[in-house]
């Protein structure tokens, strides 16, 4: 009982806003761990590539110490994290999953502009030619001198963004404005606010002006054009009523939202060639098939590959659980034909959850029928970007000079990536640091197994 409550003291600072306090807490976690204090779940067939961290927002608050103990602790074959528009979780991530023994990697999300697709909506609902995308398999936070503007761009465009919002809102509620920096950076532990930040600021800040429940119900009634007993259900219910907020004062048609210009976000290429030169991988971001952009999944993949893409993104979740029946057929249909498409073009497949809303699930049911068919697939995608992780620490990742002179086809590339990162964990790396570009991928498998 005492190692129980000591374990739960200790994982609530591994979300402390203070790095030291969380690094502390996880090496107190590993100390009961390897003495035999703490048992952890075994690996399991489980895995989240997609795991937003409080340096962009998640829904539990979660930072990157604490996903990597949770991963380990739960058994999770592999675990990643992907923040948008910064990399500021990617070093703090890599050190405590490393430390765990975990197989682990690093992502970054933002939306860029198509010119290709620029009149039709792809995965930015009801914003053609702008869509989400992302990058995997960073190796640290700091990006390269040559590309350090570029990130700093990404960051400084979407705090822009964020205070133009707040402005917005604050003039639409006029009783409750909330104070960018004041009330809604300190809710981030490196300055970078979402929206979700946002909503949250003002869901505490109508609190503070309106604690009598009633009379706060009736102005979120008012502003957020929602009838008084429905929102009564809802008033003290932060998730439902962040939700709200955002949709109805954030969304395509509130009061915050602008039409984005395309010449404020990066063009596919440009983000492209940035994930390129900091060595990580280009990876495209899929919703649900529905849009005119990603209606062919075929046509669309074609597109990114021409663009540098190598891997894609899906949130299965999403797409097949829904309770009514006609809308799942759907929905399944959609994501077994991008699946299909991914496959064709052998193209590693990256899965996750998000984390980035309360209420979404920490790991995928992989044992329902939409998605048991491709385990097998989604775990390979696991092991290839967490083994690209481990060689690019030796110049040799999956997009390096060395693995282009090394593979003729990417079927075979794909292969030899899995391999590693099936038969690899992270204390490897002690062999990486033996291993260069001089060395053929003979040796380089033949040293990292031990043979």
């Amino acid at each position: 009982m005492e190692h129980t409550v000591k374990a739960a003291d200790l994982e609530n600072k591994l979300n402390s806003i203070n790095l030291k306090e969380r690094e502390v807490a996880l090496h107190s976690l590993r100390l009961m761990m390897n003495d035999g204090e703490l048992p952890l779940d075994p690996e399991k067939r489980q895995i989240n590539l997609h795991c937003h961290t409080f340096f962009s927002y998640n829904g539990y608050g979660y930072s990157p110490t604490y996903i990597a103990w949770w991963a380990k602790k739960t058994g999770l074959f592999a675990a990643a994290i992907v923040d948008f528009d910064v990399l500021d979780g990617v070093d703090e991530f890599l050190k405590a999953s490393w430390s765990l023994n975990l197989r682990s990697a690093a992502g970054i999300e933002t939306r860029v502009f198509i010119p290709e697709l620029s009149d039709k909506e792809i995965n930015s609902p009801g914003e053609p030619g702008i869509s989400y995308h992302c990058g995997i398999g960073f190796v640290c936070s700091a990006a390269p001198k040559k590309s350090a503007p570029f990130l700093q761009k990404l960051k400084t465009n979407a705090a822009d963004r964020t205070r133009d919002i707040v402005s917005r809102v604050n003039a639409y509620l006029k009783t409750v404005v909330v104070d960018f920096d004041k009330d809604v950076l300190p809710l981030t532990p490196s300055g970078n606010a979402t929206e979700r930040h946002v909503c949250s600021a003002y869901y505490r800040k109508a609190e503070e002006i309106l604690p009598d429940a009633s009379l706060r119900s009736a102005f979120w009634s008012e502003k957020l054009q929602t009838p008084p007993d429905k929102m009564s259900k809802i008033i003290n219910d932060p998730v439902q009523l962040q939700n709200l907020i955002r949709s109805k004062t954030m969304k395509m048609g509130g009061a915050g939202y602008v039409k984005p210009d395309p010449k404020s976000f990066p063009e596919l290429s440009d983000m492209n060639k940035f994930i390129r030169e900091c060595g990580a991988v280009p990876v495209v971001a899929w919703l649900n098939g529905e849009s005119g952009g990603e209606k062919n999944p075929g046509e669309l993949l074609d597109l990114h590959m021409k663009r540098g893409a190598e891997m894609v993104n899906i949130i299965p979740d999403r797409n097949w659980n829904f309770p009514d029946p006609e809308i799942r057929k759907k929905k399944i249909a959609e994501l077994h034909k991008f699946i299909e498409a991914s496959k064709e073009r052998d193209l590693p497949i990256i899965v996750g959850t998000e984390m980035n809303a309360p209420g979404q699930c920490l790991v995928d049911n992989f044992e329902s029928d939409a998605l048991k068919p491709y385990l097998e697939d989604f775990i390979t995608g696991a092991e290839i970007i967490f083994a690209h992780t481990l060689l690019q620490h030796a110049g040799m990742g999956y997009l390096s000079d060395w693995a282009s002179s090394n593979f003729v086809t990417r079927r075979d590339k794909n292969a030899y990536y899995a391999e590693i990162g099936r038969s690899c964990l992270p204390a490897a790396l002690d062999k990486i640091a033996f291993c260069g570009p001089e060395m053929t991928k003979e040796k380089v498998m033949e040293l990292i197994k031990g043979k």
